[in-house]
C-alpha cells in the first residue's frame, strides 16, 4: 500500500462484531494512525459554547485517553476554559485522512487534579514552559515583541531554577457520554457507529445512517 492510499477502504464497521469498549476502539485506531505515519494524530478539534449557545472550535492536543476520559491541557484564563467553566460540556473531533477514520467524542468537562497538572508541566519542553508564563493567552496584547520581551525577562528568572506551573494553567478531561466512529465507504455510504454511555455506566451500540 502507498502512502497515498487509504487504509482497506473496503473495509467496514460491523457493529455485530465491533470492540464493545469504545475507549479500546478508540485507542486501536489512535495507534493505527501513529503506525501509518499521520503527522500529529493527537491533534484534535475542540469545541465549545457559551451558556447562551454561541459555539467556538480551536485545536488543541490529546495528551491522554483512556477509562477516565480525554485529556488536553490550556490556560484556565484562555476562550476555551473561560466557556468550559461557564458551561462545562464540550465535543471534540479527530480526523485521520490518510485511513478515512474521524471518531467524534461528546461529555462534560472537569479540571484535572493540580497534581497531573504538576506531572504534566514537569514533562514540558521548557521553552513551553516559559510560554505558559508569557502568553496572556486570548488577550488582545500590542504586539509579538511584547511576548518577546516577557519570554526574554523570564528566561532570565528562571534561568538557574526549575520553571513552576503557573495557577492559571492545567488540564481538563471530557468524560465521554457519547463516541462515534467513521469511516469513509464507496457511495458515501459512510460506516458510523455510535457508542452511549447508559445510566449504569454500560455502553449502547447503534448504528447510524451516513
Amino acid at each position: 500500500m502507498s502512502e497515498q492510499e487509504p487504509r482497506a477502504a473496503d473495509e467496514t464497521l460491523d457493529e455485530e462484531t465491533a470492540d464493545p469498549n469504545p475507549i479500546s476502539l478508540f485507542t486501536r485506531w489512535f495507534e493505527d494512525a501513529k503506525a501509518a505515519g499521520i503527522p500529529m494524530p493527537e491533534a484534535l478539534t475542540l469545541a465549545t459554547a457559551t451558556p447562551d449557545g454561541r459555539p467556538s472550535a480551536r485545536m488543541v492536543l490529546l495528551k491522554q485517553a483512556d477509562a477516565a476520559g480525554f485529556v488536553f491541557y490550556t490556560n484556565y484564563q484562555s476562550r476555551k476554559a473561560r466557556e468550559l467553566e461557564a458551561n462545562p460540556f464540550a465535543a471534540l473531533v479527530f480526523y485521520w485522512q490518510k485511513l478515512d477514520y474521524q471518531v467524534r467524542v461528546e461529555g462534560p468537562v472537569e479540571r484535572t487534579s493540580a497534581a497531573e497538572s504538576d506531572e504534566y508541566f514537569a514533562t514540558r519542553p521548557r521553552d513551553s514552559q516559559l510560554g505558559a508564563h508569557a502568553s496572556p493567552q486570548s488577550e488582545v496584547v500590542t504586539g509579538r515583541e511584547f511576548l518577546e520581551n516577557r519570554f526574554a525577562d523570564l528566561e532570565k528568572s528562571y534561568r538557574d531554577r526549575t520553571v513552576e506551573r503557573p495557577a492559571h494553567w492545567g488540564g481538563y478531561r471530557l468524560k465521554p457520554e457519547r463516541i462515534e466512529f467513521w469511516k469513509s465507504r464507496p457511495g458515501r455510504l459512510h460506516d458510523r457507529l455510535l457508542y452511549k454511555r447508559q445510566s449504569d455506566g454500560a455502553w449502547q451500540l447503534t448504528r447510524l445512517a451516513p
